[in-house]
């Protein structure tokens, strides 16, 4: 399975991260400067995974997530954490993105290689190139689905939200978002047609 769809258990349940979060938390109110920068190096590459998905221009990708970093930057003193500070982040990285593909801007996803965005780890050279093409396919279907299928999608499976957190992010009905994620995933499903497996 390609790593982009990867969660694991420890993200599901989500304990461990959710007290860590809450005590950076604490600390970024307090002014901590070193609270800002762990947040930042530990969601960056989720969050990055994030906006590769949402967006339609490779180049915009660290911009959206330098912008959204500032308004969080911007809160401290005042920030409460309500739910997963992961979610909330990717939620604010959807509302950007969102605003930047109102512009306009496309291109291929083989750019979003060009903006620096491989899988994690550098592995050997045929798994790279394997993950590489994969993460291509996946990108490219991502952005065939419409845009409110794609970042329930987006949101659920790499942002670690759950169905009703997604719905109160866009005062819509859980159903509602329980209906995009099933056809984005099925569309998904068409468009890969075996290539990649969800």
């Amino acid at each position: 399975m390609f790593p982009l769809w990867r969660v694991s258990a420890q993200q599901r349940k989500g304990e461990p991260v959710v007290v860590e979060d809450r005590l950076l938390i604490r600390r970024f109110n307090a002014g901590d400067t070193a609270a800002l920068r762990r947040i930042y190096e530990k969601y960056r590459p989720d969050l990055l995974s994030v906006a590769a998905a949402l967006l339609n221009d490779a180049a915009a990708v660290e911009d959206v997530l330098h912008d959204v970093f500032v308004g969080f930057a911007s809160q401290a003193g005042r920030f409460e954490l309500k739910g997963s500070l992961k979610g909330y982040l990717a939620v604010c990285i959807a509302n950007r993105a969102r605003n930047v593909n109102r512009q306009g801007r496309r291109i291929g996803p083989e750019r979003l290689i060009e903006a620096g965005l491989r899988p994690s780890r550098q592995p050997d050279s045929a798994e790279a190139t394997a993950r590489t093409e994969q993460f291509l396919i996946v990108t490219s279907a991502l952005a065939q689905l419409p845009h409110e299928q794609r970042q329930v999608v987006v949101l659920h499976v790499l942002g670690s939200l759950r169905f009703r957190q997604i719905a109160s992010q866009a005062g819509e009905p859980i159903n509602t978002i329980r209906s995009r994620y099933r056809y984005g995933l099925r569309r998904l499903q068409s468009l890969l047609d075996g290539q990649v497996e969800l």
